[in-house]
């Protein structure tokens, strides 16, 4: 324990420099932003400020970043509760009986709540990363090349299991991104691949350009084509923060919330959206008044954002040990490290220790500033969501061209961008997500690497990866897994929760 503290405050010396403290304030408010407002999201703007990045030092540009992403959780409630349109998916359970609360006058109490919520279960998790930061790392250390292939295979196949609808769409989305890494220059032997005699081909596809194109272009033609429809209370919101008693009737929903959403936080596959529905049907179970929810229920509120930032947080724990991104937002972080020059992994805590630490303890700083960035600037919030959309997509679009001609001066990846956003785009049409894509490339060239590496030190030989107990474990684990998603009950009721949450 005593080695935890003094991680953390290696964390803080590093994270309360002037520099990182406006970093950090800059990530929260911008994220808060995007959350506010329906249809840009975390997803789309890392990977328009991905560009930004190149400017920063390793440790201010990921925690602007982390910034960006847990404070689109907070954002995305305000519009949950206030507008009944989530920001965020993950806020979708919020606006069940946040907006109703709203309705009823009581607005300001849900906000209070989810901000008090949220910040509880930043502050328990910011703990856990730091508690078992050090452990994982150690754990991550033992894992050769055929481990580590045999980890990123697992990690890709729980992705496919928890995403959202068809299996056999998830599966293809990830090959399909491994197949987009493999273009360019193979790193063995120099020789091109899958070019097609493009110039623009020749050094491979830039991550900034296929997550700036399928996530910041594609949400820009998906805004445009279906504009939502904002029905912003109008009234009263009433009191901001909560009363002594009503904080102790929602002390042990924000708990149970923040336990459910720390655990699921790490699945990979974006397990975090799992987090609020899990905490909302424990709090309907445990109630002895189920019937509210649904009408303005508080703990349905305080469990569930609980959990959304908890989840939030915890998703960085296989990023920074094991260097497995668990969903989207994870992948855009990899992305930005590696264009820092910093592979992620367990080497990250020895090499870069200001780093990783910096990062942790700026979590519980940026939590502390989304209570005071959102609850008092409220009536600004509300403003901003009467914006029209048309009216945000201009300035998106120009920055985005911007930040991508800056890092090459080549207008072709700006080509690239809009091609990948119309490709987004149909992908979207056609029920395909882009996360699975974006996760596969990433892992794209590690899985080449690692299984190269293993089959060379092996002299070709393939049980290599069963020989090993470790990573025939974990390909255990995704083929279990493969066969329990498949099954046709099983199969029948993913698709029955998917229709539900849709």
């Amino acid at each position: 324990m005593f080695e935890v503290f003094a991680n953390l405050g290696l964390g803080f010396t590093v994270a309360l420099t002037l520099k990182n403290i406006g970093l950090c304030f800059l990530g929260c408010l911008i994220g808060t932003l995007v959350g506010v407002l329906p249809g840009v999201g975390p997803v789309a703007t890392i990977a328009i400020l991905l560009p930004v990045t190149l400017s920063l030092d390793p440790t201010g540009a990921l925690i602007m970043l982390a910034g960006i992403y847990y404070g689109a959780q907070y954002g995305g409630s305000t519009t949950a509760i206030l507008v009944n349109i989530p920001g965020e998916a993950t806020a979708v359970v919020t606006a069940l009986d946040g907006h109703q609360m709203a309705r009823n006058g009581q607005g300001g109490l849900a906000l209070g709540l989810a901000a008090i919520g949220s910040f509880i279960a930043g502050t328990v998790a910011t703990i856990v990363i730091a508690a078992v930061g050090v452990p994982m790392t150690r754990f991550g250390l033992l894992f050769g090349p055929a481990e580590y292939f045999s980890l990123m295979i697992m990690g890709l196949v729980l992705a496919v299991v928890l995403a959202h609808g068809s299996i056999l769409k998830a599966v293809s989305m990830i090959a399909v991104g491994v197949l987009l890494s493999c273009i360019g220059a193979d790193m063995e032997t120099g020789r091109e691949r899958m070019t097609f005699d493009l110039p623009m081909l020749h050094d491979g596809i830039e991550f900034v350009v296929i997550a700036m194109g399928i996530f910041g272009f594609a949400e820009i033609f998906k805004n445009l084509a279906d504009p939502e429809k904002r029905d912003v209370v109008r009234g009263s919101i009433g009191r901001l923060w909560p009363t002594w008693t009503e904080l102790k009737q929602n002390f042990a929903p924000m708990l149970r919330g923040t336990a459910l959403g720390s655990i699921l936080g790490v699945l990979p596959g974006n397990g975090a959206i799992l987090g609020p529905f899990a905490s909302y049907a424990v709090e309907k179970r445990l109630s002895k008044t189920p019937e509210l929810f649904g009408k303005g229920m508080p703990a349905a509120v305080a469990g569930p954002e609980s959990a959304n930032n908890a989840g939030a947080q915890t998703s960085f724990i296989p990023l920074l040990t094991l260097g497995l991104p668990p969903n989207a937002v994870m992948a855009l972080m990899v992305g930005a490290m590696m264009i820092q020059g910093i592979v992620p992994g367990p080497q990250v805590i020895e090499r870069n220790p200001d780093l990783f630490w910096g990062l942790i303890a700026s979590m519980w700083i940026g939590n502390l500033m989304l209570v005071i960035i959102n609850l008092p600037l409220i009536g600004l919030w509300v403003k901003l969501l009467q914006i029209p959309y048309r009216l945000l997509f201009p300035g998106i679009v120009v920055f985005c061209c911007i930040g991508l001609f800056s890092i090459s001066n080549d207008p072709a990846q700006v080509i690239m961008a809009a091609i990948f956003g119309l490709v987004g785009f149909t992908l979207f049409k056609l029920g395909f997500e882009a996360a699975p894509l974006a996760l596969g490339f990433v892992l794209g060239d590690l899985l080449e690497q690692k299984l190269r590496q293993a089959l060379i030190i092996s002299n070709g030989d393939p049980t290599t990866f069963l020989r090993s107990p470790l990573s025939a474990g974990l390909l255990l684990v995704a083929v279990i897994a493969l066969v329990m998603a498949v099954l046709p009950t099983i199969k029948r009721s993913r698709d029955e929760v998917f229709v539900e949450n849709s």
